[in-house]
């Protein structure tokens, strides 16, 4: 299967989007959702990344890259060097580098990454079932 750069840049940017708006309307949604969106969109963010840089990779294995990559990010917040948390400082730095580890987070993660790959499945089922035979 390959996927579409196209999609999953668009993808990944919608996303993004959302996830900001969960972030700058927390006060408005409910607390649960407040919460833990931004995490879960966070994680289903890096796995439309990855589905964009590996376009022909198994679904699995986006999938075990991408939560891979959203645990070591988690993991680094325990790492508190003077210089890393300079770029955390920053907006875009503390929203890519996060800014203290939480074990909730790991679940989020798991969470997004498996959104990603049942949204995908779904996709790849409703665009196969439409595609011409012959």
């Amino acid at each position: 299967m390959k996927r579409s750069r196209f999609a999953y840049f668009a993808g990944a940017a919608f996303i993004v989007v959302l996830g900001l708006a969960s972030r700058q309307y927390a006060a408005s949604l409910p607390a649960f959702i407040a919460e833990y969106a931004g995490d879960v969109l966070w994680a289903l963010m890096v796995f439309a990344i990855v589905g964009f840089l590996a376009p022909r990779w198994p679904t699995l294995r986006v999938a075990a890259v991408a939560l891979a990559v959203a645990y070591l990010v988690e993991a680094s917040q325990l790492y508190q060097a003077p210089w890393i948390e300079s770029l955390r400082g920053t907006r875009v730095g503390g929203l890519v580098l996060g800014y203290g580890f939480l074990w909730s987070d790991l679940v989020c993660y798991a969470a997004g990454v498996t959104f990603g790959v049942v949204l995908e499945t779904m996709l790849r089922r409703v665009h196969n079932d439409h595609r011409p035979v012959g």
